[in-house]
């Protein structure tokens, strides 16, 4: 279902940053495990990055590690991936996505678990 939305996306050049945030007015972000996942042209969709309900659990994919950063502000509803020093290689569509999960788990492995997701939003990195 797609539930959530996302914005932040765009064109930067190699080596910059971008934003995503993800927010829903359907249902509290709290309780819910929240994931990032992109898909590239020709590629199939991967995790990015996830992050548990309780916030103590993360986890990314090796690709980004090091220059994104999941977060959460509860208080606003909305999730965000921080990406930094961004490379052609991360040019896809990034989707954000909620899951029910025990409080202290982080998955990006399974989308299936996955619930809610928003429709994507592009990002191309130029070299």
């Amino acid at each position: 279902q797609l539930q959530l939305v996302e914005s932040g996306g765009g064109l930067v050049q190699s080596g910059g940053s971008l934003r995503l945030s993800c927010t829903t007015s359907r249902f509290t972000l709290d309780y819910y495990a929240i994931g990032w996942f992109r898909e590239a042209p020709g590629k199939e969709r991967e995790g990015v990055s996830c992050m548990s309900s309780s916030g103590a659990s993360t986890k990314y994919a090796d690709s980004v590690k090091g220059r994104f950063t999941i977060s959460r502000d509860n208080a606003k509803n909305t999730m965000y991936l921080h990406m930094n020093d961004l490379k052609p290689e991360d040019t896809a569509i990034y989707y954000c996505a909620a899951a029910l999960l025990p409080a202290d788990v982080a998955m990006c492995a399974s989308e299936s678990e996955y619930v809610y997701w928003g429709q994507g939003t592009q990002v191309t990195v130029s070299s």
